[in-house]
């Protein structure tokens, strides 16, 4: 069996569904296939829209129903003969009705919680795969709409819940023994054990193809969205890029992590764990190979296999002389900042014990450092540790790939090139993997950097 999963960029017309038509029509000759969707483009947005305007006790969120309405029309009068149209519209009445049920009673209250937000996300995914089941009917392909909620239990964490995989697994291979035609699922949405609606988090459509796949131990993953694969750099900053044909599991997080458009990490890791590839499509371009993600060993004609940001970060250096061979200051620092729930993307400390250095989000930094200052608060009092500086407007580049293990020359190769363009680098960091190499540069080099590296390590003249 295959596992295929559109995103809602292959969502976004009539004319796009009827594209996926024809591509499940093809695979389904060949192979089992079970296929997993988004939302029509856009949908998300608009509930999410309409979930603010009647917490606000705004009436505006009926005009947000009416444009959801309006667009999964569109796609039917597309799709069907007018004689077979309502037959579309009458499931998808009734599911709109329901909806703006619940937007009227978050309106009444004042008040839409992670756990009603929850709920209203899972309609926008539930009138696709109805849109789309009854057109691939249509096409002659039998398909039956399976809510994931029957078969993906999480525990209660709601909007990125975590999932039970041992009961989930169980029930995805149970209904898929008794489902007859193609199964079209509901990504990205769940239930708790007491049967409340819960979501997957980020790509939570990519994670639930990722999940079925490895309990029925697919042949294959397919992820099909709008761009050619996973490019080696992002082609805003680099206009070479190109698509990197094959990348390790390992490769693919690291390269997630740094702001790649490519998979989240908890996506990969059912699918790492059963061995299935994963292949990353193009809808409007079915007939490139895209790029695959396996566990396979690949040859990489190049040392590095991309180069990945994030911008938008700052840097907090603590320093001073007290923090050398006292224990637990470490310990003290992380445990403060985990407590306020605040995620640490970067740490970076000098043999010496005499500095370390934290990277968060921009938008996280001053709480950070109020934190720091507090925890810290007697230390700095006595001079043990000196005033915490915040530097803000950075960026964090990294370079990535198998190859960079056990080569030597690629860190002094990176500075090189870095320093002949001068541009400073602030921090350093380098797991013992040597697959993955991250520092720190000033926002505003950030274009200049990502050239600099793409032309010394992926150009022709490498």
């Amino acid at each position: 069996m295959k596992i295929l999963k559109f995103g809602s960029s292959c969502l976004s017309s009539g004319k796009r569904i009827e594209t996926i038509a024809h591509i499940l029509s093809h695979t389904s000759k060949q192979d089992e296939v079970a296929v997993v969707l988004s939302t029509l483009k856009g949908i998300t947005s608009l509930i999410n829209n309409a979930a603010v305007a009647a917490e606000s006790g705004e009436n505006s969120y009926l005009e947000d129903i009416d444009s959801i309405r309006e667009k999964h029309l569109e796609a039917i009068h597309y799709l069907f003969p007018a004689r077979e149209q309502a037959k579309v519209i009458t499931p998808i009445q009734i599911i709109l009705n329901d909806l703006e049920d619940i937007l009227h009673g978050v309106q009444l209250i004042g008040e839409c919680s992670q756990k009603t937000l929850d709920l209203l996300f899972s309609y926008g995914v539930r009138l696709s795969c109805i849109l789309v089941s009854l057109y691939l009917e249509d096409s002659g392909l039998n398909a039956v709409v399976i809510d994931a909620r029957e078969i993906i239990q999480t525990n209660e964490n709601y909007g990125n819940a975590l999932v039970d995989f041992k009961t989930s697994y169980q029930n995805i291979r149970r209904r898929f023994a008794r489902s007859k035609g193609i199964p079209v699922i509901t990504g990205g949405i769940a239930s708790t054990r007491n049967s409340l609606t819960t979501t997957l988090g980020a790509d939570g459509s990519d994670y639930t193809a990722s999940l079925v796949g490895a309990a029925v131990q697919a042949q294959g993953i397919e992820i099909w969205t709008d761009v050619d694969g996973v490019m080696s750099a992002d082609p805003v900053y680099i206009p070479e890029a190109f698509v990197i044909p094959a990348l390790s599991y390992q490769e693919a997080m690291e390269l997630s992590f740094f702001g790649a458009k490519i998979l989240h990490s908890p996506t990969i890791i059912p699918a790492m764990e059963m061995n299935i590839p994963i292949r990353i499509a193009n809808l409007l371009k079915p007939e490139k190979p895209g790029t695959i993600i396996s566990g396979r060993e690949k040859k990489n004609i190049h040392q590095i296999t991309g180069i990945a940001s994030i911008d938008g970060v700052a840097l907090v250096n603590i320093e001073g002389g007290g923090m050398i061979g006292i224990p637990g200051i470490a310990a003290r620092i992380l445990s403060a900042l985990a407590g306020a729930s605040i995620n640490i993307i970067m740490i970076s400390q000098a043999s010496s014990e005499h500095s370390i250095c934290l990277v968060f989000r921009q938008s996280e930094a001053k709480k950070a450092i109020n934190i720091l200052n507090q925890e810290l608060s007697t230390e700095i009092e006595a001079r043990r540790i000196q005033e915490l500086v915040l530097m803000e407007n950075l960026a964090i580049l990294a370079i990535i790939g198998e190859n960079m293990r056990g080569t030597p020359g690629i860190s002094g190769k990176l500075f090189s090139s870095l320093g002949k363009a001068g541009i400073n680098i602030l921090a350093i960091a380098q797991g013992s993997s040597e697959r993955n190499i991250s520092f720190m540069i000033r926002r505003e080099d950030e274009k200049k950097a990502l050239q600099t590296i793409h032309r010394a390590f992926l150009g022709k003249e490498e």
